[in-house]
């Protein structure tokens, strides 16, 4: 009866996990989550790649050249939405990338100028510069840096931003949202929905071309579609 008991109760806290699992699922976002390349909307036309960036992460700063001239080289062919996603590893992963949705959010066109900022000067904000340093300075440090990087008279603005949950949410969302993707590391890319392999590691623009070439090459062979009436 004991052992009953015991299997009834763990047969109820089950349900009741997965009562609560599904029921605090993440709510969907108005819009989808990331930041358009050159304000570039994607369309069934381009080919897309969806790009998983840490702002604070070597290899998603050296992961970023390659992949913006392949995007020079292919014009309009090809569009991009980076989506921040903050390690949990990387002490000012997630602020960096609350500032970028804040920025994005003010002007977008500038979204892209300060994320290759944060990789320019990605040292200042590594773990062992920032330990000694509280929270509310990091986030006066990288306010300061950011309005710098894009224009002072955005100072006040960004600051404000940093007080704005809409901005955390955000940024807690494009988190989420890697990890409804399967993504663990950065950057890891998507091709037209599909997970290119070795994720967590650069891309070469040579493999960049050989990836981005018979895609190209294969929408141009698609023959007229005919309807009959």
């Amino acid at each position: 009866m004991e052992r009953l008991s015991s299997l009834l109760f763990l047969l109820v806290g089950l349900f009741a996990s997965k009562w609560i699992i599904v029921h605090t699922q993440v709510s969907i976002p108005p819009k989808l989550d990331g930041f358009a390349y050159k304000n570039r909307p994607a369309t069934t036309d381009s080919v897309m790649i969806e790009a998983f960036f840490d702002p604070v992460c070597p290899d998603s700063r050296d992961a970023w050249p390659p992949l913006k001239l392949a995007l020079q080289h292919y014009g309009s062919a090809v569009s991009l939405i980076v989506h921040p996603f903050a390690l949990p590893y990387h002490d000012n992963a997630f602020v960096t990338s609350r500032a970028l949705h804040i920025v994005n959010k003010l002007n977008s066109s500038a979204t892209y100028d300060l994320m290759e900022l944060f990789f320019k000067h990605q040292e200042k904000f590594y773990n062992p510069p920032t330990f000694n340093m509280s929270r509310a300075s990091i986030v006066n440090h990288i306010v300061k840096f950011a309005s710098e990087g894009i224009g002072n008279s955005y100072y006040s603005a960004i600051e404000s931003g940093f007080s704005d949950r809409s901005t955390d949410l955000a940024t807690r969302v494009s988190f989420k949202y890697g990890c409804s993707r399967g993504v663990s590391g950065t950057p890891f890319f998507f091709v037209n929905g599909f997970l290119l392999p070795d994720g967590g590691s650069a891309i070469h623009y040579e493999d960049w071309r050989s990836i981005i070439d018979p895609l190209i090459g294969m929408k141009r062979e698609e023959p007229p579609i005919h309807f009959f009436l």
